[in-house]
């Protein structure tokens, strides 16, 4: 047996170890989706984030990011849990947020396992300098080298899947110096429907499935596997700094932070999904569907004990109050009345305060009308002026 082999075997007994649910190594070259992202960003589908677009061909190969590159070891780290309580979750009155970030932030949990694969690895060959780990913040299409590395394949949602996990996965990628027997990557079986298969018999494939392109509320797939980021609520929520698009806020429901509908939908997970195992993964909870009246009133050191260390962090208190105040338009609850009345009246950022008038012009009652003539009267803010005029004009 080689030594690449042996070293390959070592390191993924290594990453299981660690608490990796998958590991797979791929041959470091110009990435297989390179072309493909390239277009995506050149079609504008990035949005506002522009770290994508700023000097793309970077993610293009490994070597951009460490020039001695010549193996990529890849991992997976299963994060689901099911859904609470109907009465619960489908309670509008509660925000929905995303299932990976119910538990810690998973960069501070995955990272430091990459380093501590990567010191392994070092001493297995004598190397003195640093590989390189990226969870998600890299510049780096980690599904791509997922699917290179035979972890999965890409569904139309453009989740990576794995055949026996499904897609609840937190991914990460390490670029190391030394040759690692590669995976082989699946082969694409021309068929209708494609069909790919990995050199052990498994196959994988979305068939004629399009459960996720028809569920998702704000018809962000603009066709199977291309995504419309600028009309995802997972990025309209968290990626997006200003303010939400008007046509988009009644299409989002009661999320606000990420979405799940996609995957939730998806015949994979539902016949693969397990728990977690993972101890940081373990819900919070208040961080699963807390009650949108008891957020809108977080000031900035609240926020900031209840959702640093978290996922939630990344958006912000501006950010998350913003969808909070969108949710609440949603509910349409004269329960609300009071609370966006405080908001209007003493938030000092004017994001928040926008959003809370959007909210307001959207409860069918004339309490809420009067509140916003109101507030009309004394805001001098030009953006929050103009959502409250919106507000007036099509107030129900």
């Amino acid at each position: 047996m080689n030594q690449a082999r042996v070293w390959a075997d070592q390191v993924k007994e290594k990453a299981r170890h660690l608490g990796f649910d998958a590991v797979a190594i791929a041959r470091a070259h110009e990435s297989p989706f390179a072309q493909h992202f390239l277009t995506w960003v050149e079609e504008g589908y990035a949005g506002t984030m522009h770290y994508l677009a700023r000097d793309p061909k970077r993610r293009t190969h490994p070597q951009n990011l460490l020039p001695d590159v010549r193996s990529l070891i890849i991992v997976a780290r299963n994060y689901w849990h099911p859904a609470p309580p109907a009465e619960i979750w489908n309670d509008p009155s509660r925000g929905r947020i995303s299932r990976y970030a119910w538990g810690q932030d998973y960069h501070d949990v995955l990272k430091p396992r990459l380093f501590a694969l990567d010191a392994f690895l070092r001493e297995l060959s004598g190397r003195t300098t640093y590989g390189r780990a990226y969870v998600d913040t890299g510049p780096i299409l980690e599904r791509a080298w997922a699917l290179e590395g035979g972890l999965g394949f890409i569904g139309k949602n453009t989740c990576l899947i794995h055949p026996r996990l499904g897609s609840w996965l937190f991914l990460g990628v390490l670029l190391v110096p030394e040759a690692l027997e590669p995976d082989p990557p699946p082969t694409l079986v021309t068929s209708d429907p494609p069909l790919w298969r990995w050199p052990d018999g498994t196959t994988g494939t979305c068939g004629h499935c399009t459960r996720c392109l028809d569920v998702c509320p704000t018809r962000a797939f603009v066709a199977p596997y291309v995504l419309d980021a600028r009309r995802c609520i997972s990025y309209l929520t968290i990626e997006l700094r200003g303010p939400i698009p008007h046509d988009m806020r009644p299409l989002m429901g009661n999320w606000i932070f990420g979405c799940d509908a996609c995957q939730e939908v998806c015949p994979w997970n539902r016949r693969f999904a397990r728990p977690t195992d993972e101890p940081a993964f373990q819900p919070e909870p208040d961080r699963i569907a807390p009650r949108l009246l008891e957020l809108i009133r977080l000031d900035e050191a609240a926020f900031r004990q209840r959702f640093r260390k978290t996922p939630v962090w990344r958006a912000k208190r501006r950010g998350l109050l913003r969808n909070v105040c969108v949710a609440i338009g949603n509910w349409r609850s004269p329960e609300a009345l009071p609370a966006l009345e405080q908001t209007l009246a003493g938030e000092p950022e004017p994001l928040i305060r926008g959003h809370c008038a959007w909210a307001l012009g959207r409860i069918p009652d004339s309490k809420a009308r009067r509140l916003l003539q109101r507030f009309w009267e004394k805001e001098e803010d030009p953006y929050v002026r103009e959502e409250i005029a919106h507000a007036l004009e099509h107030a129900d």
